[in-house]
Order: C-alpha cells, then structure tokens, then sequence
C-alpha cells in the first residue's frame, strides 16, 4: 500500500491497465488505498482518479485488439488453463447475451469477467465504439466506486475490501440463483403445457 505514496497515479495506471488484461494484480485495492490517500491529502484526487481511469481504459483497449487479432490463439492458450478457459467462456456467452450492456456491467458488478469480456468482444467482432462507450461508462462508475469508498473509508481499507470481494461473490451468485430459478419455472411451464388434457 505503501506504493501508492511513493509512485502514486503511475501506479494507479499501471496496475488498473494489467488488471484488465487478467493479470493477478490487486486493482481494486490499491484503489481504495488511493482514496484513502486522496483523504489524508497525500494524493489528489484528479491524479489518482484519471490515472486509474485511463490505466483501466488502456487495459480495455488493449484486450480488445488482442481478441479481434488473436482470439483464436488466446483461445488455444486458455485452454491449457481450465479456470481462466470457464471464465472466457462465460465471457463468450456474457458478450453473446447482452452485448454492450454486458461490457458495462463486466468492469464493475461481474469485474473478474472484465478482462476475458474484452478478449471475447474483440474475438466476437464486436463494434469497437460500441465497445468503447460501453467500456468507459463502465470503467467511470469502477472507478468511482473504489476511490470513493477508499476516500469515505479511509481508516478502514483492509476491511472494506475483504467485505466488497465478498459481497461481489454473493451478488453474482445470487445472480445466477435467480436466472436459474426463472429458467426452471420456464421449463416447467413448458413441461406442463406439454402434457394431453
């Protein structure tokens, strides 16, 4: 944390830009640290928050040309790694459902898909300003999200980010809960529409 201090946006940028690309770098924590500066007076705001901004908007960018040029070879490449394959996948299907709004939602509330989101928008020939805007809205409301509540919190950081990963763990979960609750009371209705009189 104590990073933050010493190289500040730059490494704001940095890791925002590798996080979004799947590298296994703490983003959102050392955003919340970042806020928690900006708080102390040890960073400034607009310099913590465009750094990260920008770093998660280069990451995006750079993930989606990779996928458009290379999807089949990213492809390939996960396949040796079952857990980062699943969540491709689920990228896949994620970007096939709801397309730019699943851009959107993917850089904050479903975050851990972000990055394979922009390899599969890329692969899938997604429209690039489609992309783009999405992505940005996306990456604002991120971004935003975790500089702020590191500046509210800023005595309180640790904590906060063990309660914000687990709480992003039981929404997604109770995401899919419902999705397959409503899929099960369709295939039912279906089942018993089916039956003879």
């Amino acid at each position: 944390m104590s990073l933050v201090v010493d190289y500040g946006g730059a490494l704001l940028l940095i890791v925002t830009f590798l996080s979004c690309l799947a590298a296994p770098v703490p983003s959102s924590l050392l955003m919340l640290t970042g806020g928690g500066f900006v708080a102390s007076g040890d960073l400034t705001l607009i310099n913590a928050a465009s750094a990260a901004y920008f770093g998660a908007i280069l990451g995006d960018q750079t993930g989606f040309q990779i996928g458009r040029r290379a999807g089949p070879l990213i492809e390939s490449k996960l396949a040796k790694a079952p857990k980062r394959a699943a969540l491709q996948h689920k990228a896949t299907g994620f970007i096939e459902h709801y397309g730019g709004a699943g851009v959107f939602l993917s850089r904050w509330l479903f975050s851990p898909l972000g990055p394979y989101v922009n390899f599969a928008a890329g692969a899938a020939g997604l429209n690039w300003i489609r992309f783009t805007v999405w992505a940005s809205i996306g990456e604002s409301v991120w971004v935003t999200i975790y500089i702020g509540l590191g500046f509210v919190f800023a005595d309180r950081i640790t904590g906060l980010a063990d309660i914000l990963s687990n709480a992003s763990g039981f929404l997604a979960a109770g995401i899919v809960t419902v999705g397959l609750g409503f899929w099960l009371h369709m295939a039912a209705k279906q089942a018993k529409s089916r039956k003879p009189h």
